[in-house]
């Protein structure tokens, strides 16, 4: 191929690391050459931004740009500089979905903090600090990004209740668990990708964008080649220029060589 990218765009969960959140030598070595060559590498997350410099730490990455919270965050780093953060009342949609799942864990996001929630997440599922508040006090104020689980419920379970609410006035994406993201409506990776190209100057068809969950949808049609890996669901390899293997594969490692 002629074409070749500006800016690549990775998804961390399923496509940078695996469940355990390990990251392999080999994808550690691919994302890590294919910066060294001068290429823009951003993450691209629904982790809040611990989470993405958790990642960004741990592959070196000393500076540079991040799309973080599904896209309602955009920011520089190190130190970290908020570029952009899209916030929205998320009080109806919260009660809305409470009203059927009662038992359900709720956490809003405090930038570059950590979360706000209303009982402990099961361990390891969302980092940075921690403050337990009621749900009132949770939803009080205008927040970027919104946390819904409920561990009692199978994720087709959970997906089922979900579909019912009519959550029209948000854009959410539904985990490969009991998990719901709630962002403001009409924010996603590539509505933050966007803004990202256009305060460097670069092109969304000079874009390269790897994913593999429902809230990398809209970043895989966005981008000039989205690739989806191979442990995503057929909705979002649809949505995909290319499929490439799964995360156990190292998947994302041939999809970056490929340039050096």
């Amino acid at each position: 191929m002629s074409w070749r990218p500006k800016l690549v765009a990775l998804d961390v969960d399923g496509t940078i690391v695996d469940g355990a959140n390990a990251m392999s030598p080999a994808v550690t070595d691919a994302i890590r050459a294919l910066r060294e060559s001068g290429m823009e590498v951003v993450i691209a997350t629904g982790r809040a931004i611990p989470g993405v410099t958790d990642v960004t730490d741990r592959l070196g990455f000393e500076a540079g740009h991040a799309v973080a919270s599904n896209g309602s965050i955009v920011f520089g780093y190190s130190p970290v500089e908020i570029l952009r953060a899209i916030s929205f009342d998320a009080s109806s949609a919260v009660r809305k979905v409470l009203e059927h799942v009662p038992e359900a864990l709720v956490a809003v996001e405090e930038i570059g903090v950590g979360y706000r929630v209303n009982r402990e997440f099961p361990e390891q599922e969302i980092s940075g600090r921690i403050t337990i508040q009621s749900v009132d006090e949770l939803v009080a104020q205008p927040v970027t990004r919104v946390v819904i689980r409920s561990p009692e419920h199978s994720a087709e379970e959970f997906h089922g209740i979900v579909a019912e609410l009519g959550l029209s006035d948000t854009n959410y994406y539904i985990g490969y668990t009991a998990w719901l993201d709630i962002a403001p409506h009409g924010v996603s990776k590539a509505s933050g990708l966007q803004f990202l190209c256009e305060h460097l100057g670069i092109e969304p068809s000079d874009t390269l964008a790897v994913g593999d969950g429902n809230n990398d949808v809209e970043m895989l049609r966005w981008a000039g080649h989205g690739v989806a890996m191979g442990q995503a669901p057929a909705d979002v390899q649809d949505a995909a220029d290319e499929v490439t293997g799964t995360i156990e594969e190292d998947g994302l490692v041939p999809v970056l060589t490929r340039w050096l």
